[in-house]
């Protein structure tokens, strides 16, 4: 393997240990210290910001044809996206949330059938089928299930998962027009305008002088690693690998996220997150990955 190969590969795996540890992280911040609205809003100005800072080292003009795509970007793609996302992680498990996420590719093949009008294989269509299934299995498990697993908190990240997937199918003629950071910069500006109306009442309402050094350093990452440095990372991957390559690296969050709750639950004595590891949430893990494993497979029959 070439060494820029093996960076990319390296930044990937960071970036998705990130993820996976953002599940429990950013719970954790949830509701004793911040309401989802507050959290989003200030994770969405502070890491809209340092990318700000990052874009004055490239200049690029944005043409007026561009802005309104850009707009209903940062209002998928930042807004109601991270708004369901928070919302629906406040209310279940983490665990529940990292695998409803890797539905993510799912539904983007859906959204680039439906929008852009590409085409769809046979093995594409069983992967959909078999990654729904694992999808709607853990969403209704929440609603008879004990611990932290929550059925409209499932439902919130399937949501969320969703407008994400149409984010990445929208945004994708101006990834290739614009350089990264000049859409990402103009997609956050358009994020941080949405999402004032639903969080800026409950930011003025949070009560700071109950922070703990512990919870300033776990905001510091929802927003500085979680937000700014993931995008980084997979920017530099982009470079180097094959998006495919890219997108596959998703399958590692639920494992990770299992392995950090497992460890925070007996480690710290945290019983409701014990019960978060089941057969259930295991089997639905399992058919989601080979769900999204399916439809990244280069085709090998006839289209339909």
């Amino acid at each position: 393997m070439e060494n820029k190969n093996y960076k990319a590969h390296l930044a990937l795996l960071f970036a998705n240990l990130i993820y996976g540890a953002n599940y429990l992280i950013a719970k954790g911040l949830m509701p004793n210290y911040f309401k989802p609205s507050a959290l989003v809003l200030l994770r969405v100005f502070a890491a809209g910001l340092l990318f700000l800072i990052v874009k004055q080292f490239v200049k690029e003009k944005v043409e007026k044809k561009d802005v309104l795509l850009l707009a209903v970007c940062g209002l998928f793609g930042i807004s109601t996206n991270m708004l369901l996302f928070f919302h629906g992680l406040s209310l279940t498990s983490p665990i529940d949330a990292s695998i409803i996420m890797t539905t993510t590719p799912v539904i983007v093949l859906v959204l680039s059938a439906l929008i852009l009008k590409e085409r769809i294989t046979i093995n594409k269509y069983l992967g959909i089928i078999i990654g729904g299934i694992g999808a709607l299995m853990l969403i209704l498990y929440g609603k008879t299930a004990e611990g932290t697993s929550s059925f409209l908190g499932n439902l919130f990240v399937f949501f969320n998962a969703c407008s994400y997937g149409l984010y990445l199918v929208l945004v994708k003629p101006l990834m290739k027009k614009y350089k990264p950071i000049t859409v990402i910069s103009w997609v956050f500006l358009f994020g941080l305008i949405f999402i004032i109306p639903f969080g800026i009442k409950d930011l003025f309402t949070t009560d700071f002088s109950i922070f703990t050094t512990n919870t300033y350093l776990a905001l510091a990452f929802v927003i500085i690693a979680t937000t700014f440095l993931t995008y980084l990372f997979n920017i530099y991957a982009l470079s180097h690998v094959p998006p495919s390559v890219n997108g596959s690296y998703i399958y590692l969050q639920p494992v990770l996220s299992f392995i950090i709750v497992s460890i925070y639950a007996y480690t710290m004595e945290h019983k409701e997150y014990a019960q978060d590891i089941n057969l259930v949430k295991i089997l639905s893990c399992f058919l989601v990955i080979v769900g999204v494993y399916m439809i990244s497979k280069k085709p090998k029959t006839k289209v339909i």
